[in-house]
């Protein structure tokens, strides 16, 4: 066994800090980390540091934060660097300048089965249309977003009681536990890599950036379409609804937990409250039942505490 690879880390939110962890552990170098510069968070607009970024100061990790990835000085320090490996896991894209400069290529960890869920959101989009498994997939990056020759992959088994985060969390500790055996198999160069186009492609789903206007509830649809919906955007970014009273006060309701209930019969989008302590939503084929909510402003909580605190029933609520 060799003594393992040296290796410049990128990525910037919590899913990647297992990944980089697991490298730290392993008996390859991580010989810096890249991610996302400081951004204004909260109301106070007070800087605040990524997941990756913490994790790398706490582990007396050197941290670089270009503001542009083609920058003179950011690709001169990675020359210096001169690592075997470059290794990216939930980043951007990057320019050619970069994924090429290392002599062993440029990896990235990808939290679905591709070719399928090429994106930036795969693990929502693989709940909201109600997958019954997903996984990891290592491969090296070329100049196509997420289109490059795989390495290995990893498949799971997506639970029905699983969400977005649940999912999340599973991911990113099978994702680590690849990468390093990705790494590992460094050792028999040339790496064993197989194209993308030889993988099944028939009807191939995109996992694109999910905005708040997505988000918003179409009633109209199936149940199981809406509860997939709503647990794949659970617990971030969250599905959403509007309710107003007769009076037209207006109100937003994001649901972050549901429930298929097909002995209560409701109208499109009808709003009922059952014993102050259920909450129902028709849809096209059967109802609703509203298990987690956060009305604006409020906090999130069972849909019992919720109607403890708050008159639903005989105000005229209704879905818009």
């Amino acid at each position: 066994m060799s003594e393992g690879l040296s290796i410049v880390f990128m990525g910037t939110p919590e899913f990647a800090v297992a990944s980089l962890d697991a490298l730290v552990k392993s008996r390859h170098k991580v010989l810096a980390v890249v991610t996302a510069p400081d951004r204004p968070a909260s109301r106070g607009l007070k800087l605040q540091q990524s997941a990756v970024k913490q994790y790398a100061l706490r582990n007396n990790l050197p941290v670089l934060q270009p503001e542009k990835l083609k920058n003179e000085e950011f690709i001169n320090e990675l020359k210096k660097l001169n690592p075997d490996l470059i290794v990216v896991v939930a980043f951007r894209m990057l320019p050619e300048v970069v994924w090429k400069l290392p002599k062993m290529g440029t990896i990235n960890l990808h939290a679905s089965l591709l070719p399928q869920y090429r994106g930036a959101a795969p693990i929502n989009w693989a709940i909201i249309n109600g997958e019954k498994e997903t996984g990891v997939t290592t491969f090296f990056i070329n100049e196509h977003i997420d289109m490059g020759n795989v390495i290995h992959r990893k498949t799971i088994p997506i639970e029905e009681n699983d969400n977005a985060g649940t999912l999340h969390d599973k991911l990113m500790v099978i994702g680590s536990t690849l990468l390093v055996e990705t790494i590992d198999s460094f050792d028999l160069m040339p790496v064993a890599t197989l194209p993308q186009k030889y993988f099944p492609k028939e009807d191939l789903k995109p996992a694109p950036k999910i905005f708040r206007e997505y988000c918003h509830i179409d009633w109209n649809k199936p149940a199981e379409q809406v509860h997939n919906f709503i647990r794949g955007l659970s617990p971030y970014p969250a599905a959403w609804t509007e309710i107003v009273n007769k009076d037209g006060k207006k109100l937003v309701m994001k649901i972050y937990d549901s429930a298929i209930n097909t002995n209560i019969t409701l109208s499109t989008g009808e709003l009922q409250v059952k014993d102050n302590t259920y909450i129902y939503i028709g849809c096209k084929d059967a109802a609703i039942e509203i298990k987690e909510l956060q009305l604006e402003g409020k906090k999130t909580m069972p849909a019992a505490d919720f109607l403890r605190g708050f008159r639903l029933e005989g105000e005229g609520w209704k879905v818009v």
